[in-house]
């Protein structure tokens, strides 16, 4: 579905904004990580923030009240640890090692992983013109680690590896949201019920881990922590309300956005210089996304930080 003018300026419009905002995720978690925050505080204070928010938008829309049925609260719980705890203790725990912008270049293989599942699953059928985008995508990863190409002789391979974590456990969540759940809750919802479920679970993870749960001064690490939480969870509450307004075949291309923001904003504000090398891999990466063309169901529910 595609927009009718003259709307589709102001789609356009909200479109890069959303991108913008998701964007933004990984150059501040970065940040802080390099300040020396933990990831598992990182994970803990966003989960707090973002429900926090939520509760306030579900609760200027009336919605505040949560389903409770078996399914909804079997998909709170694969939200809370396929989309929050999981991927954002992978990804962030990369970030302390990685430069934000190769994150932010394999978070981009949601739809790919999502495929790739669906395949396996036999829920999707074979196609060349989808097998070459898996392909492409897989180029790119090569492309980040192997000898004479990859980053930095001091960026260490594995946490590539650990960062792709991230990517494939949001997949695993969008392929459960869009063939095996049967809740009643809504995208946000299911938000706000996995983000108590993770402020739950991540609580005494924190706690065990000799790590803070209040956060000892307003630095500026824990500032860029919450931007970070706040211009995730705005960002996808302006994608839902896209979705409805747009469709999902015109808002599944914030995917593409929020990639190229993500290494735009850490060049702006970290100084990163990406080489060469990860420029190849982004242009192999989106040709692939193009070629694979996810149906946008699958990543309706994957929320990332990164």
């Amino acid at each position: 579905m595609r927009p009718a003018e003259p709307a589709l300026g102001a789609a356009l419009a909200w479109l890069c904004g959303i991108g913008a905002l998701w964007g933004l995720g990984a150059p501040m978690v970065r940040f802080a990580r390099m300040e020396g925050l933990a990831a598992v505080s990182i994970v803990f204070w966003q989960a707090v923030i973002g429900l926090v928010l939520l509760v306030v938008i579900q609760r200027l829309r009336g919605r505040l009240s949560l389903p409770c049925d078996r399914a909804s609260l079997l998909l709170y719980a694969a939200v809370a640890v396929l989309g929050i705890v999981a991927p954002h203790m992978a990804g962030y725990w990369a970030l302390g090692h990685i430069p934000a912008s190769v994150h932010a270049l394999l978070t981009s293989l949601v739809p790919m992983f999502a495929l790739a599942l669906a395949l396996g699953l036999r829920i999707e059928r074979f196609a060349a013109r989808r097998a070459l985008g898996l392909g492409l995508g897989a180029a790119a990863v090569v492309l980040l680690v192997m000898p004479g190409t990859r980053l930095s002789a001091s960026v260490p391979v594995v946490f590539v590896f650990v960062s792709a974590v991230a990517p494939l456990c949001y997949a695993i969540e969008s392929a459960f949201v869009a063939h095996v759940s049967r809740a009643q809750a809504g995208a946000l919802q299911a938000l706000t019920g996995g983000s108590v479920l993770a402020v739950l679970l991540m609580a005494p993870l924190t706690y065990a881990m000799g790590a803070p749960l209040v956060p000892r001064a307003l630095e500026p690490a824990i500032f860029a922590v919450m931007v970070s939480g706040t211009s995730s969870v705005l960002a996808y509450a302006g994608y839902v309300a896209l979705l409805r307004r747009a469709g999902s075949v015109f808002a599944s291309q914030v995917a593409y956005l929020v990639t190229a923001t993500a290494i735009g904003w850490s060049m702006l504000l970290l100084g990163e210089r990406p080489g060469p090398g990860l420029w190849l891999a982004l242009c192999l990466m989106f040709a692939g996304l193009f070629l694979v063309q996810p149906r946008p169901k699958l990543a309706a529910l994957s929320i990332s930080s990164g």
